[in-house]
């Protein structure tokens, strides 16, 4: 990227005043918010499922210790069926004891996989109307000047200003489009999670070990 380039850049973000430069420091952020949160994601295994169902065909074989020992570590998945296994196997839970801690440690895991989408709503929000806020601005400063310029106005001095002005409108929606996209698809994702996590759950209190009773009482 030559100076040259960088140069344009500022000066084209300088037409469209401060509200541009928002935007553009919103665009970073939006960017440096997605990338996170494929991180996090990955580091959370969100796109793990294979030990996680190792795991389940273990415990639904009767191998509670290999069920455990995979489950921690299958991603978010695995750690809510081993926290499932665990829970069943605890015999100082009830079964809807059991289940409670089940959920409430699926819903821990559920709240680390959706961090960061309400910046991304927001972001997918907030840089449309930004952008027309922009517009609005320059457009009303674009008018000013005609008005002042009296009988010698020049037609292209007012679309100058006019063209100038949209681009906070085009920027609004160029972060916007983005920002909503990496929105959908995340969500799209952590849907998935949670229908794989109650899925799992379930077969981990239907299925499992012959000498357990629901809820980790011995038969």
């Amino acid at each position: 990227m030559s100076l040259t380039f960088l140069e344009e850049m500022a000066g084209q973000i300088d037409r469209g005043g401060v509200v541009l430069w928002i935007i553009a420091a919103l665009s970073v952020a939006t960017l440096a918010v997605i990338l996170w949160k494929l991180l996090r994601l990955f580091l959370l295994g969100a796109w793990s499922r294979g030990r996680s169902e190792t795991a389940l065909a273990a415990w639904a074989a009767g191998d509670a210790e290999a069920g455990l020992a995979l489950g921690r570590r299958g991603g978010i998945r695995g750690r809510v069926f081993a926290a499932a296994m665990a829970a069943r196997r605890d015999p100082a839970l009830d079964p809807a004891a059991a289940r409670e801690e089940t959920m409430r440690i699926a819903r821990h895991e559920m709240a680390r996989a959706r961090a960061g989408l309400r910046a991304l709503e927001l972001v997918s929000t907030i840089a449309p109307l930004l952008g027309l806020l922009g517009t609005v601005i320059g457009m009303i400063a674009a008018f000013q000047a005609l008005q002042a310029a009296g009988a010698r106005a020049d037609p292209a001095v007012l679309a100058g200003g006019i063209w100038e002005a949209l681009i906070t409108t085009a920027a609004g929606m160029a972060v916007a489009i983005p920002a909503g996209v990496a929105l959908a698809w995340f969500d799209s994702l952590c849907d998935r999670i949670q229908q794989d996590l109650e899925d799992g759950a379930t077969r981990v209190f239907t299925r499992g070990p012959a000498h357990l009773a629901p809820g980790g009482a011995a038969r």
